[in-house]
C-alpha cells in the first residue's frame, strides 16, 4: 500500500491518509469542505461546500495521477437529504460524463459541523 498526500487538499483531521492506493485502486478519505491553507470550513452554504469537497477530491486523485474518469465508487453523506438537488447538481458538474457508481446517505452530524462529505474509490488502470 502506498499513501497519497497532497498540499493541495486539507491534511487529515485524524489518523489517516488523504488517501491509500492499494493494487490498481485510490481510496480516497471521505473529504470534508475544508480550505487546505486554512483548515476552516469554507464560507458559506451546501453549495460553496459541495464545491470545495469536490475540489478536495479532484487534488487528492491527481496527486495520484488519476482524474474523475476513474472514479468508480463514491460515498456521499449528507446533514440534510433536502439538500440532495443542489449537491447533485454540483456533483453532476464536475464529474461530467463520467458517471461512478454512488450511494447517498444523510447522517445525523459530520466533522467540525460540514454539511457535506465525499470519499471515492477511483480504478488506476
Amino acid at each position: 500500500m502506498t499513501s497519497v498526500t497532497t498540499k493541495l487538499a486539507p491534511a487529515p483531521i485524524g489518523p489517516y491518509s488523504q488517501g491509500i492506493i492499494a493494487g490498481q485502486y485510490l481510496f480516497v478519505s471521505g473529504q470534508t469542505p475544508l480550505d487546505p491553507q486554512t483548515m476552516e470550513l469554507v464560507p458559506g452554504g451546501i453549495e460553496e461546500q459541495t464545491h470545495q469537497v469536490l475540489t478536495n477530491i479532484m487534488e487528492i486523485l491527481a496527486a495520484a495521477g488519476a482524474t474523475v474518469d476513474e472514479v468508480v465508487k463514491t460515498t456521499v453523506f449528507l446533514k440534510d437529504m433536502n439538500q440532495f438537488p443542489l449537491v447533485n447538481r454540483i456533483y453532476e458538474e464536475r464529474f461530467g460524463r463520467s458517471l461512478p457508481a454512488r450511494s447517498t446517505v444523510e447522517v445525523a452530524r459530520l466533522p467540525r459541523d460540514a454539511q457535506v462529505e465525499i470519499e471515492a474509490i477511483a480504478f488506476l488502470a
